[in-house]
């Protein structure tokens, strides 16, 4: 269930974590996963997770947890990301342009756009982080090559990551989405907080039937 988090920075070459180069979300003093999955249950052990959680920084991560607190761990309900993810994804070349980025996401009304170099990932970007370099910067920054910018940092999962694990881990790290990337490294797909709450929707629309 690798989740792996790339440190902002331009849009040059790949960039996908490597196990023996990136700081691994899971666990940052491991860079091998030290069992095989067990889809019977979550193991979510994140250690920023925890800090984030005890210093009380983001309340939404104590409500999230709430709901399982006193659930014993292999009770807890497993749950692929990829049952939830969507596999449409919209991308630009490195070297589009601010302008170009913004117009690909009205054109597709999308909110979230991959970054490539070449035939790699370079970064993903939404809407909102767009604005607000916008905002930041002159008027002229419209044709600004996202070449030249530092993009956000952004979360990657594998299809069989558990859902409720990279949930708490977007809010740890105050991400509203994240890559899926299959076992070819390439991008298949994208899980974001809008699938998170239509999610939480059904199961509430189920219960209310019961």
């Amino acid at each position: 269930m690798s989740i792996f988090v790339s440190e902002p920075g331009r849009p040059i070459g790949t960039r996908l974590p490597e196990a023996f180069r990136a700081r691994r979300v899971g666990d940052v003093t491991e860079l091998t996963e030290t069992q095989a999955i067990n889809p019977g249950r979550s193991e979510a052990t994140d250690s920023e997770f925890q800090l984030a959680a005890n210093a009380g920084r983001h309340k939404a991560l104590e409500e999230y947890g709430a709901a399982a607190a006193g659930e014993r761990r292999e009770e807890r309900p497993y749950l692929p990301v990829s049952r939830i993810s969507s596999s449409a994804l919209y991308s630009v070349p490195a070297d589009a342009t601010v302008s170009e980025a913004l117009s690909v996401m009205d054109e597709h009304q999308i909110h979230h756009l991959v970054i490539v170099s070449g035939d790699n990932v370079a970064g993903l970007v939404d809407l909102r982080w767009l604005l607000g370099w916008l905002h930041e910067h002159e008027t002229s920054a419209m044709s600004e090559s996202l070449l030249h910018i530092e993009l956000p940092a952004f979360l990657t999962a594998s299809p069989e990551t558990d859902a409720h694990q990279l949930a708490r881990l977007m809010l740890a790290h105050q991400l509203n989405a994240a890559l899926v990337v299959n076992a070819q490294g390439a991008a298949a797909g994208i899980v974001t907080s809008t699938d998170y709450l239509r999610l939480y929707a059904n199961a509430g629309r189920h219960e209310g039937t019961v």
